[in-house]
């Protein structure tokens, strides 16, 4: 088990790298993370070493496609801090990104804090407790060369693979009397549509919500008004590069994009 050092110090390497935009082959064998927890709370002490703020959480690996994109069974949760937030249409830099993909997500903001307890959060408890939803992009990355082969643990402390993130304004649409599953958002890159899907989050991004709540739940961690939570792709992670515009089109729920640079 890591002691309070070594996960200090294996969040101020991947801190470093974070900064620096720059990656490493694997943390070393005595700072390496062997199991979640240990994950978790790495990536707890990035938020400490940030010079942003909490803005909220991301969840990866939410589709099969996600998975196999790094190579996970499962979704893992990450923090989205206030310093990695780009202003919806605004320009992402890709200086460093190594990944090189763009995400089209559901995202909520809650309305009221959900604290951990001994039972599970119910899917029809988490929404009551959600604010709006907005459409959103995320822009993930790793501070590790080989992302593929770095193992949930790893990657749970590189803050789940969280890079940068675009919020879209909040859905105007009674979002709570449709059917998420059935949602087509319409993504635009390089002049090419692809229709993202619902049913690839999880099942149901209200599912991937409650997900989250209890991740966070069984971490002992709070999740709080105000914070926004993106559920992961509803598209298997698109290809992007400098110069190009991504933008998603969740029809009577909004739009977002973003251009990089």
């Amino acid at each position: 088990m890591l002691d309070e050092n070594q996960i200090r110090a294996a969040s101020h390497m991947l801190a470093g790298h974070w900064r620096a935009g720059t990656k490493l082959d694997v943390l070393e064998s005595s700072l390496r993370p062997q199991t979640r927890a240990e994950g978790y709370a790495i990536q707890a002490a990035l938020e400490s070493s940030s010079s942003g703020k909490l803005f909220g959480w991301k969840i990866a690996a939410t589709s099969e496609a996600g998975q196999k994109h790094i190579n996970v069974r499962g979704p893992m949760a990450g923090r989205i801090l206030s310093d990695s937030v780009i202003a919806d249409g605004g320009t992402a830099s890709m200086r460093g990104n190594e990944m090189r993909v763009g995400e089209p997500e559901f995202a909520f903001r809650m309305a009221r804090d959900l604290p951990p307890r001994s039972s599970s959060y119910g899917v029809d408890e988490v929404l009551a407790a959600v604010d709006t939803l907005h459409p959103a992009i995320e822009i993930p990355d790793s501070r590790f060369s080989d992302f593929v082969s770095a193992g949930e643990a790893q990657l749970i402390a590189d803050n789940a693979c969280a890079h940068l993130f675009v919020l879209g304004p909040p859905a105007t649409a009674n979002w709570r009397a449709m059917d998420l599953v059935e949602q087509r958002p319409e993504i635009t890159l390089r002049g090419q549509r692809y229709v993202g899907h619902g049913k690839n989050v999880l099942g149901d991004p209200r599912v991937a919500l409650a997900w989250l709540a209890n991740e966070l739940r069984a971490l002992g961690i709070t999740l709080r008004a105000g914070e926004v939570v993106t559920t992961g792709t509803c598209h298997p992670p698109l290809p992007i590069q400098a110069g190009d515009h991504l933008a998603a089109d969740f029809g009577v729920l909004g739009k977002v994009s973003v251009t990089f640079a």
